[in-house]
């Protein structure tokens, strides 16, 4: 992708561009095993790198659906160019559908704070710039748990470090086909991107053994 370190682009041009109490992150053997309820909601998050964002939640029981896009800028239906060139304030981010009778939405913000580095202000990893900020968006009934996650994830890293917000819910627009489920459909070309920018490294420095 644009953005992912030009170096990046070139060396992958054959190949290729995841809190709180841990009892609480983990869904409940019997959550695990419930039936689909019909039910949904959503979440949005921007973790930098919407490819490793969305495969970070599509496989976690609950998880609906994951779709990569674009958050809490400004204009209307804004193009993966126009977001990386900057100037919209929109962020790289992914809408999560799921079963809030599967799993809930402070998993799922528990989970989310392991799957990027919160020291980094400027993007995450080898994607630096605007677009590659992260936040977890939230609505007004969602903002408490979110919150709370946010206060019991820094404190294990320490507060002061922890510089990633929680920001009111904002309009999202879906991405282009060609960067849905990315990482599922390019495996090789996503795992040779994932460790050039060294995300699993960065994640265990930051994380220890609970990163994801």
């Amino acid at each position: 992708m644009s953005g992912r370190a030009i170096a990046s682009l070139v060396l992958f041009a054959i190949a290729a561009c995841s809190p709180g109490d841990p009892a609480e992150s983990a869904p409940s053997a019997s959550a695990l095993q419930a039936r689909d309820s019909g039910r949904r909601e959503v979440a949005v998050f921007a973790g930098g790198c919407f490819w490793s964002t969305e495969a970070s939640f599509e496989h976690m029981p609950g998880v609906v659906s994951a779709v990569s896009g674009f958050a809490g800028g400004r204009g209307a239906a804004p193009t993966y160019e126009q977001v990386v060139r900057g100037g919209t304030g929109h962020l790289e981010a992914v809408q999560v559908t799921f079963d809030p009778a599967r799993v809930t939405y402070r998993q799922l913000v528990d989970r989310f704070w392991l799957t990027i580095d919160p020291t980094d202000p400027d993007g995450q990893f080898c994607d630096q710039g605007p677009s590659y900020a992260t936040a977890a968006f939230a609505t007004a009934a969602q903002k408490p748990a979110a919150e709370a996650s946010r206060r019991a994830a820094a404190t294990r890293i320490g507060g002061a470090r922890f510089v990633t917000p929680v920001r009111d819910a904002a309009r999202f627009w879906p991405a282009g086909a060609n960067h849905q489920d990315f990482a599922r459909l390019n495996p090789e070309r996503y795992a040779g991107y994932s460790r050039f920018c060294g995300r699993a490294a960065r994640l265990r420095a930051v994380w220890g053994d609970a990163a994801s």
